[in-house]
């Protein structure tokens, strides 16, 4: 019995503790029927109780979209869009090939010159 006691306590304590975070992360303008601190003292002076008027009539539901405004995927973006259509995926792949041919000639290979090889070690 003192078990299931020690559970709902520590169930109702996190219970509590999650309202109150979702109410200080609440912007003021979402906040219905009483002042922040006010849900504060209802949240905490009734357990269990205040907490689930909180989530259920205290914060008024979001409405509109989520995104963060200003801010867009890149197939919204007009320039992004332009800059695909400008270059062929045909020319892409031919001037990728050449900048990589072009690296590939720039570095030395290390079969050609043998004083980059490490040495043997001496046998005994």
């Amino acid at each position: 019995m003192v078990r299931w006691i020690v559970i709902g306590s520590v169930g109702a304590i996190a219970f509590t503790v999650y309202a109150l975070v979702d109410l200080s992360m609440t912007q003021a303008p979402r906040v219905r029927a009483f002042s922040k601190p006010v849900w504060i003292a209802v949240i905490v002076a009734i357990p269990l109780i205040g907490p689930l008027l909180w989530l259920l009539i205290g914060k008024s539901k979001r409405t509109g979209p989520r995104r963060a405004p200003g801010r867009s995927s890149p197939d919204d973006n007009p320039s992004f869009l332009g800059a695909l259509e400008r270059e062929s995926s045909d020319e892409r792949i031919r001037r990728l090939e050449e900048e990589l041919k072009a690296l590939d000639d720039d570095q030395p290979d290390s079969a050609d010159n043998p004083d980059d090889q490490d040495p043997k070690p001496p046998t005994s």
